[in-house]
């Protein structure tokens, strides 16, 4: 059984928890900071990040690098297009779900989230508007032309729409939530991956894993 190293509650082992229901492929998850001192995880991901997959002898690390060799070992049930440009905006759209987006999402969390509730210290709510009100809304604009007004963006749910949402669902654990009056059209698809039949089992194990159901 393959074995996935990372704590629940993080945008990119969310990510991997969905590729593998989709492609309905058993695992056990062990749960696992990041960047941790662990010298047994450091010899399994030497730079501390999470997640990392291990398929038999394999150890594969990186959420990105881990789907797509779920797609290339585990065909069935697709998680990425076909066609060549679909592909490519495909591992595009991933790509800014896992950089610009993570990051300005992660820092919502941290500092509604992580500081008051873990580290017991007050948020940096100028911070968190600055990233609000001056860094999200070009994201956000680009993304509500980017997603369709209904269904998925290729179609069938793939790992672009994933990606695109994750680090919005824990911003939402910070009290963060797109506006809808401003971007109706991402709004609306973040509420539908999200009600995505195994998207939602995720969510709903990884909030109680989290004591948050």
């Amino acid at each position: 059984m393959m074995v996935l190293h990372g704590a629940s509650g993080s945008p990119f082992v969310r990510k991997v928890q969905v590729a593998l229901a989709i492609k309905a492929l058993p695992f056990e998850q062990v749960q696992q900071m990041p960047f941790t001192r662990d010298e047994e995880y450091r010899k399994i991901n030497p730079l501390g990040k999470i997640p990392a997959l291990q398929d038999g002898e394999l150890t594969i690390c990186d959420s990105t690098v881990i789907c797509e060799y779920l797609e290339d070992a585990y065909p069935q049930v697709p998680l990425y297009p076909a066609e060549s440009a679909d592909k490519a905006k495909a591992r595009w759209l991933e790509e800014l779900g896992g950089s610009r987006v993570a990051e300005l999402a992660a820092g919502i969390f941290f500092q509604r989230f992580m500081r008051p509730m873990v580290l017991q210290q007050e948020p940096d709510e100028e911070l968190v508007a600055k990233i609000i009100d001056k860094q999200l809304p070009t994201i956000l604009d680009y993304l509500e032309a980017q997603v369709p007004a209904q269904g998925f963006i290729f179609g069938e749910f793939m790992m672009a729409d994933m990606s695109l949402i994750s680090p919005f669902v824990n911003a939402a654990y910070a009290g963060y939530e797109v506006d809808a009056q401003r971007w109706p059209v991402f709004a609306s698809f973040i509420a539908r991956v999200k009600a995505h039949p195994v998207v939602s089992e995720v969510l709903t194990a990884e909030a109680a894993a989290m004591g948050m159901s």
